[in-house]
């Protein structure tokens, strides 16, 4: 009998790393993408019971003039408030992870990609058949992120560091691509493993 539940491949790579040019190849190649960050957008926008609230609990200075949520406001309450936002997480956490799943569930390719940043993080490698890191050194990572952002090379290594290292991130996947070459050599390594997990969804699926 044939298995209902997905196969999902966890995407991750900090930032810098070429993950959105992956990300992108795979959804060329048919396969649909959960993208964790969209989806955490999603539960607050207008209308949801994640805005709803937030807005309750902080007052409507928190909305902007069209009435979406000052996210910079937002990150300055909690900030530096740790029971501010372990309520926040309480509240969003939950839905976040029932919409993820809501969505993985109804996707329709051979395969579904969960596409998180912070999947090892959030512990969302549970969710996963597989998972797939794009990996690259800290020097070269920081430097493609601040020519591509035009950020200062600083802010990118706060960010890297405020995350899982990369030494525990290649620890943790079941595959790995360097990215350490052009975004066409990318592209054909993305190829070679959608065909690995074709194969691996058939046989889950058989």
């Amino acid at each position: 009998m044939a298995n209902d539940t997905p196969w999902v491949l966890g995407l991750t790579g900090g930032i810098g790393s070429g993950k959105s040019t992956a990300s992108k190849r795979f959804g060329e190649l048919g396969i649909d993408i959960v993208d964790a960050d969209k989806v955490a957008r999603q539960v607050v926008e207008p209308g949801t019971q994640g805005l709803t609230k937030i807005a309750a609990r902080y007052g409507d200075d928190i909305l902007t003039a069209e009435k979406e949520l000052d996210r910079a406001k937002l990150r300055a309450i909690i900030f530096s408030n740790i029971e501010e936002k372990a309520w926040l997480n309480a509240l969003l956490h939950p839905m976040i992870r029932t919409e993820m799943l809501a969505q993985l569930n109804k996707a329709q390719s051979d395969y579904v990609i969960l596409e998180a940043p912070l999947l090892f993080e959030n512990n969302l490698d549970k969710y996963c058949s597989r998972t797939l890191l794009i990996d690259l050194p800290f020097e070269l990572q920081i430097a493609r992120a601040s020519a591509r952002d035009g950020a200062k090379r600083s802010q990118i290594r706060t960010i890297i560091e405020s995350q899982l290292n990369r030494t525990e991130k290649v620890r943790k996947s079941d595959d790995i691509i360097s990215n350490t070459s052009s975004i066409s050599e990318l592209r054909n390594k993305v190829w070679r493993y959608h065909q690995c997990y074709l194969r691996l969804a058939s046989l889950q699926s058989s």
